[in-house]
């Protein structure tokens, strides 16, 4: 038995008990099976089959960039960096645009390329501020007054 995994199947057990989130019988089985997982991680790691046995990422292309977008960041597919959003700067770095970025990965034009709480954070301040109905009134504001044309005109 590895003992660093031992200690760590330990301590994540522990903090099952302590959430009281498991019962006292179940606690030696628990962390047999948290042990056995945590070795198998381990070998797969260091044989490299991690990737083959985690559910072929390699099947379904999507699944790469959608598990690059958490809740909280989102990891540039790139550089392995972890963001709020990737920013037309940071895209910069690595030559690409949002667009081309968007392309190399499969990522649909729709997806935002930033966590899914900053997104839908600016989703809720564009329902409070309504940007719609202030372009129409700007639109409204713009055909009253009339408009210089040229410089110097």
């Amino acid at each position: 038995m590895s003992q660093a995994l031992l200690e760590m199947a330990k301590e994540l057990v522990t903090e099952q008990i302590r959430m009281k989130r498991v019962q006292s019988e179940d606690v030696q089985p628990l962390l047999r099976a948290t042990y056995e997982t945590l070795l198998s991680l381990q070998q797969n790691e260091m044989s490299g089959s991690a990737a083959a046995n985690s559910g072929m990422p390699d099947a379904d292309p999507s699944a790469i960039w959608k598990r690059s977008i958490a809740k909280y960041a989102i990891t540039c597919l790139e550089c392995g960096g972890t963001f709020k959003q990737l920013s037309r700067r940071h895209l910069r770095i690595h030559d690409l645009d949002s667009k081309s970025y968007r392309a190399k990965y499969g990522i649909p034009r729709t997806q935002p390329l930033s966590a899914r709480v900053a997104t839908a954070r600016r989703r809720e301040l564009a329902k409070q501020i309504r940007p719609w109905e202030q372009a129409a009134s700007m639109r409204e504001a713009g055909k009253t007054t009339p408009k210089k044309r040229g410089r110097n005109a």
